[in-house]
């Protein structure tokens, strides 16, 4: 090392970077802006809650930090990558909103769970030992053991979301995300999903739920960050659902708020990723 060299801290060469780093980020649909100075970083092993009212700009916060919507401002790293050099997919896992896990073509619960390994293997190479053992731990954390070999669309609405997050969770991601999965589900499956999720975190991965309402997945949750209007306005503790809807209208719910409009900026590429296939296109939504 050269004698003038800056000198690092015994352990700063070992901290890995944040899963998430957006700032200042911006997106539009349509010619419309959507979201507004955007400044979010999700810590390594964290689960996060993504709050807000239908309309707030949650999903269309998640597809940007996915790489789903393209960012019309600011700048967006993936484990310190910046998004337009990230290619390590493999790494995030993601259940997008009101999907079917049936999509019209026949096919098991099995071979569906199976289809998340994909971007761990090359291309029509058949499934590794490790594949089918992960496979078969994914099924077992969801709790459709008893349902592999069944055909997908056979199962309830809240069976198939299982189906997709054990998809997910066969990948063997670091970074998961979730769009809004307790929607019309029922609450017996509301808390396996909430089992299958405190799995996950239990294995110290980061994971972003949105949601509108928590339910049984509540007790996860380490921080919450609510959204108003497409900008952020509250980032803190935890908050009971029924505290959600006064976030911004109310100063003593503490935590902190963004009230800055996004500045202009050049237009971001927009950076294709795997998880575009699974989109659900609901650019109305939440």
């Amino acid at each position: 090392m050269p004698m003038n060299a800056p000198r690092l801290a015994p352990d700063q060469h070992l901290q890995p970077a944040d899963p998430v780093h957006l700032a200042d980020g911006a997106v539009s649909i349509g010619g419309r802006p959507v979201l507004r100075g955007i400044d979010l970083a999700v810590h390594s092993g964290e689960f996060l809650a993504l709050m807000g009212a239908n309309g707030s700009g949650k999903s269309t916060l998640v597809r940007a930090l996915t790489g789903l919507h393209p960012l019309t401002a600011g700048t967006l790293e993936l484990f310190g990558v910046p998004l337009p050099d990230f290619h390590d997919w493999q790494r995030i896992g993601f259940v997008p909103q009101r999907a079917s896990a049936a999509s019209g073509v026949p096919a098991s619960v099995w071979e569906v769970v199976a289809s998340g390994r994909l971007t761990r293997r090359r291309l029509l190479r058949p499934l590794s030992r490790d594949d089918r053992a992960a496979v078969d731990e994914a099924l077992a954390v969801v709790g459709l053991t008893d349902r592999a070999r069944d055909g997908v669309s056979h199962l309830s609405g809240g069976q198939q979301q299982r189906v997709l997050i054990a998809r997910a969770l066969a990948g063997r991601p670091d970074l998961f995300f979730l769009d809004e999965p307790n929607a019309g589900v029922d609450l017996a499956n509301q808390r396996a999903l909430a089992d299958a999720l405190g799995h996950l975190k239990g294995r110290g991965a980061t994971v972003v739920l949105v949601a509108h309402e928590l339910g049984p997945m509540a007790p996860l949750v380490d921080r919450a960050v609510v959204m108003r209007d497409g900008r952020i306005v509250y980032d803190g503790l935890p908050l009971d659902d029924h505290a959600v809807p006064r976030v911004g209208l109310e100063p003593d719910l503490g935590g902190h708020t963004h009230h800055r409009d996004a500045a202009h900026h050049d237009h971001t590429p927009h950076v294709g990723s795997p998880l575009d296939g699974d989109s659900v296109r609901n650019e109305g939504g939440s």
